[in-house]
C-alpha cells in the first residue's frame, strides 16, 4: 500500500509510439484523485538488453510496468525480467492477441506500429482526396504546383474521374480543361513535366460522348460543344500546349478509368519525382 504523496512510477513499453497504453493509463489513473504518477515512456523497443535496463531502473522505486509489445519474445522477456524483481506487469496486447489467434484462421504479423500507419495511410488518403476535389476542373490554379500529378485535356476526356481514383491512390491531383479561347494559367508551364499528363481522345468517339452528354442535359445536338470541327480544333490545340508543356500523352478512347490510372502510376513510379506512398 502506497503512502499518499508517495508516487508511482509507470513504465510505458512498447515497439511503437505507445499510445494506446498510454492512453489506457491515462483513463485509469483519472479515477483516482490523489493519485501521484509519473510516467516513462520506453518506445521503439527492438531488443532484449534494452529491457532488462528499463526493469533494472523500475526495480529501484515504486513501478508498475504496462506493454504493448506485439514480438512474442520481447513479451516473454519482458515479463520473466518484471517476475524477477517482483514488479507488477500489466500486458495490454498479448492476452488479445493470444484470443484473436485461437479464433481467426490466420496468425497475426506481428509487426510493430501497423495500426498507425494504417492511420496515416487512411489520413493521406482523405488530404488527397479533399486536394483534388478542390482542385477540379481547374479550380484554383494555384494548385497546379501544389498536386503531385496534373491531369491536361478538352472537355470529356476522363479527367474528374481519373482524378478520383488517383487521389484514392494517395495523390494530390489537380486537372485542368485546355480550351482554344482560353490561354491556360502560367503556374501549369511551371509545374515540372513528368507531373503533367496529357489526355487526348479520337476525335469520332469524343464527338459520341459529347452528343450523349447534350441529350442527357436536354440540349439542342446541334450545339458547338459536339461539332466535328470544333472537337478536331479542341484537340489540335490541346496537343500544342501538351507540347509546350512537355508532358507525355495517354489515350483515354476506349479504355477504363483504371487502364489509364496504371499507366500513370507506373509513370509516377518510374519519375522518381513525385512522393511515393
Amino acid at each position: 500500500m502506497l503512502g499518499n504523496n508517495e508516487t508511482i512510477h509507470v513504465y510505458i513499453v512498447s515497439d511503437s509510439i505507445g499510445e494506446t497504453a498510454e492512453l489506457m493509463v491515462n483513463a485509469v489513473v483519472s479515477q483516482f484523485n490523489s493519485a501521484s504518477v509519473e510516467m516513462h515512456r520506453e518506445t521503439f523497443l527492438s531488443d532484449t538488453e534494452r529491457i532488462k535496463r528499463i526493469v533494472q531502473e523500475a526495480s529501484s522505486q515504486k513501478s508498475l510496468i504496462t506493454y504493448t509489445l506485439v514480438k512474442t519474445q520481447l513479451r516473454e522477456v519482458l515479463a520473466q525480467e518484471g517476475q524477477k524483481y517482483n514488479i507488477p506487469m500489466i500486458d495490454l496486447m498479448g492476452p488479445l492477441l493470444d484470443v484473436f489467434s485461437s479464433l481467426m484462421s490466420s496468425e497475426p504479423r506481428l509487426e510493430p506500429g501497423l495500426i498507425r500507419r494504417l492511420d496515416e495511410d487512411y489520413y493521406r488518403r482523405v488530404t488527397a482526396v479533399e486536394f483534388t476535389v478542390k482542385h477540379d476542373d481547374g479550380k484554383d490554379p494555384n494548385g497546379l504546383l501544389k498536386g503531385d500529378i496534373v491531369l491536361i485535356g478538352v472537355s470529356r476526356t476522363s479527367k474528374t474521374p481519373l482524378s478520383m481514383y488517383l487521389a484514392h491512390k494517395k495523390l494530390k491531383v489537380a486537372n485542368m480543361p485546355l480550351v482554344p479561347e482560353v490561354e491556360p494559367p502560367h503556374e501549369l508551364f511551371w509545374v515540372p513535366a513528368e507531373k503533367v499528363m496529357g489526355l487526348t481522345i479520337d476525335p469520332n468517339l469524343l464527338r459520341e460522348i459529347r452528343l450523349e452528354r447534350l441529350n442527357s442535359m436536354g440540349l439542342k445536338t446541334g450545339n458547338n460543344y459536339a461539332d466535328t470541327e470544333r472537337i478536331m480544333e479542341e484537340l489540335e490545340y490541346a496537343r500544342g500546349i501538351m507540347r509546350r508543356v512537355g508532358c507525355k500523352i495517354y489515350d483515354v478512347s476506349h479504355k477504363a478509368v483504371e487502364e489509364v490510372a496504371g499507366k500513370i502510376l507506373y509513370a509516377v513510379k518510374e519519375s522518381g519525382k513525385i512522393w511515393e506512398r
